[in-house]
């Protein structure tokens, strides 16, 4: 059994990850495998979580952890599992489970020659979106940038280009939100706005997974965390049972264990 990290006097083990009372999951994914030339990149993950779950997950570059956001997303086919979003599958075709999924990449995918709001509008009538400028109105006004909304997104720092993507991806309001790496490349002022603009999301209604190595700010987010290292989850824990202040510690020596076996 893989050890757990030094917990906080008077809390239970780390490893439980049981949904209250008969809450139903709203994100279901089981056995999940992706294999690139027969070598698997994600060898065996569940993820099990319920509505208003905030799931992190930390590890080492080439771990597997963008292709597994990608599979939970729809936009990368399992080479085994299966993922269900409120019960229904996920696949990449689904424009029902897109409307249903916002993603935050590396990439942002915003034009630059557009302004922020423009930006949003062109996304939004893609979704097809009722009240399309009161939903604008709305996310740059929870990410702070609409007194920026009509300047070109081009002459964005890196940290506002975060922000509104994150606007971007909760533009259609989705139930599960998926961000990869969010803090990368940005400096303590920019990372300290978006934490502010990411702790709105625990809201006890959103399913949120966040992918990043920055260990002291995604146990303050998270309720749940997941180590991933070569494909698969190494330990899983509830963020309130673990001291924060050894965690990293706990974290390296998990990495270099596995990494060792090579």
């Amino acid at each position: 059994m893989t050890p757990g990290p030094p917990t906080k006097p008077g809390e239970g083990e780390a490893g439980s990850r049981a949904m209250p009372g008969d809450t139903p999951p709203l994100l279901d994914a089981r056995g999940l495998v992706r294999e690139f030339a027969g070598l698997p990149a994600v060898d065996g993950i569940d993820v099990v979580l319920p509505p208003g779950g905030f799931l992190v997950v930390f590890g080492p570059n080439g771990a597997g952890k963008t292709s597994l956001l990608r599979m939970l997303s729809g936009g990368l086919r399992p080479t085994r599992g299966e993922v269900r979003l409120g019960g229904e599958v996920i696949t990449g075709g689904s424009p029902r489970g897109r409307a249903r999924i916002g993603v935050l990449s590396h990439q942002t995918f915003l034009y630059g020659h557009l302004t922020a709001r423009e930006n949003l509008r062109f996304y939004g009538q893609l979704y097809g979106l009722k009240d399309l400028e009161r939903r604008i109105e709305e996310r740059l006004v929870e990410v702070g940038l609409l007194d920026r909304a009509n300047d070109a997104a081009g002459t964005f720092s890196r940290g506002m280009r975060q922000r509104l993507g994150l606007a971007r991806t909760l533009l259609h309001d989705p139930d599960l939100v998926l961000l990869d790496e969010p803090y990368t490349g940005l400096d303590p002022h920019a990372a300290g706005v978006l934490r502010a603009v990411l702790e709105t999301l625990r809201d006890g209604r959103r399913t949120v997974i966040l992918v990043t190595h920055n260990l002291t700010q995604g146990l303050e987010l998270a309720d749940t965390v997941a180590i991933q290292v070569r494909g698969r989850f190494a330990w899983e824990g509830r963020s309130a049972e673990v001291e924060a202040s050894e965690f990293e510690v706990f974290y390296q020596e998990t990495v270099d264990r596995i990494e060792s076996r090579r």
